[in-house]
């Protein structure tokens, strides 16, 4: 089976999570990927547990799909196996701070010099200009410096951490993976390569514009409390036992049906725009446990459902009949599960069958297909060029 991206070919320069979940996305479609890690220090996710034959259960899914290379990239040995990679696999991912391959000669303007139909592309937190370009940072700093941190949470409690990392994959991930593929496409016709800025925390900002486009076009300072962040009946609600209960019926249609159904038509007539009917709602749906409302709300359309555990995500409808975990096959000859790919084709489901690998498991095969001998394999490996 043909996958979309067969024959395109990438250096992948990248670490921790956001680069790596977007080069897994090309790797499942079909994209020939050589991960390049140094080798006095690799990726530190390769560390995180558990660990599943040897390898970090995270790290083999990020990476899956991936060919592993170990390079010493303060070793000029090491920088030449880099340019001669790039006559061939000449896309370009990485997510150095700006400047870092510059000043090893490796980066986007020599590169070029050798192959100019060049893509490269680069993934910061700030991106490469402005006063912030070589600040660090993490996650919760892109949503807070992008403004979105000012109106989620409650007023009470102020901003509030999710158990995913929203800036780094729906910004920092998909956008390095849109960037890449519009200057590819665009490569083809023209025969232009490009070099591509990706800011997570311009990324973050671009994802607020229900609540700052008002804003931009001459309204009001966008504040907490809005329908997205527990301003109105749009809300998590506690049931008898514990648990919780998604309440989003914003259109008044399923609005008149969950009003219905939690026996409130008293409600029906306020809209969900309103505050002051939320303690009711919520005494009313504390007054059963989750499974009496799953029940209910199994039967009719209000955009209402309940919190599910992960143990209950995967075993159940909608992620069980859409193929969202699937079995790999690690280097033992194992296989693991890992999160399926959420793209869907009609030519079919496409993911990496191959977990990630030992750090530099492809060293060997990668030099001899550029034309290194085994000679010279070994000459590098004791110059400390090439990891062991």
């Amino acid at each position: 089976m043909t996958r979309p991206l067969e024959g395109v070919k990438i250096l992948d320069f990248t670490y921790l999570l956001p680069g790596p979940f977007g080069t897994m996305m090309l790797a499942d479609m079909g994209a020939d990927i050589i991960k390049v890690e140094n080798s006095e220090s690799p990726d530190i996710v390769r560390l995180l547990p558990p660990h599943i034959d040897g390898m970090s259960a995270i790290y083999g899914h990020l990476n899956r799909g991936k060919k592993s290379l170990s390079l010493n990239l303060k070793k000029q040995e090491a920088r030449e196996i880099v340019r001669a990679l790039v006559g061939e696999y000449d896309i370009v991912i990485e997510q150095f701070r700006p400047g870092t391959l510059d000043r090893l000669g490796i980066g986007y303007e020599a590169l070029r010099e050798i192959n100019p139909s060049l893509i490269y592309c680069s993934l910061t937190g700030y991106g490469q200009s402005g006063a912030y370009a070589d600040r660090a940072g993490h996650d919760i700093n892109y949503m807070a410096l992008s403004g979105v941190d000012s109106i989620s949470g409650r007023d009470e409690t102020g901003p509030q951490l999710s158990a995913i990392q929203i800036a780094d994959i729906a910004s920092g991930s998909k956008n390095l993976v849109i960037g890449v593929l519009s200057a590819y496409i665009g490569r083809r016709s023209t025969g232009r390569g490009d070099r591509i800025d990706v800011s997570i925390t311009d990324g973050v900002f671009a994802m607020s514009l229900f609540s700052v486009a008002g804003y931009l076009a001459g309204g009001d300072e966008p504040r907490r409390g809005g329908l997205l962040s527990g301003g109105a009946l749009y809300d998590y609600y506690a049931t008898a036992d514990g648990r919780h209960l998604s309440v989003g019926p914003i259109e008044q249609k399923f609005f008149n049906v969950f009003c219905e159904v939690i026996g409130c038509p008293e409600v029906a007539e306020t809209g969900i725009i309103n505050w002051n009917m939320k303690r009711r709602v919520a005494e009313v749906i504390a007054g059963h446990p989750l499974s009496y409302w799953k029940e209910k709300f199994s039967r009719v359309d209000a955009c209402v459902e309940p919190v599910c555990t992960v143990s209950e995500a995967v075993s159940a409808p909608p992620l069980s009949d859409r193929e969202m975990v699937v079995r790999v096959a690690t280097t033992a000859g194992d296989e693991v599960q890992q999160i399926g790919n959420p793209i869907k084709f009609a030519s079919g489901h496409h993911f990496a069958e191959q977990a990630g690998v030992p750090l530099g498991h492809h060293n060997d095969e990668i030099l001899a297909g550029i034309g290194y001998s085994p000679d010279d394999i070994a000459r590098l490996r004791g110059t400390g060029a090439l990891g062991r």
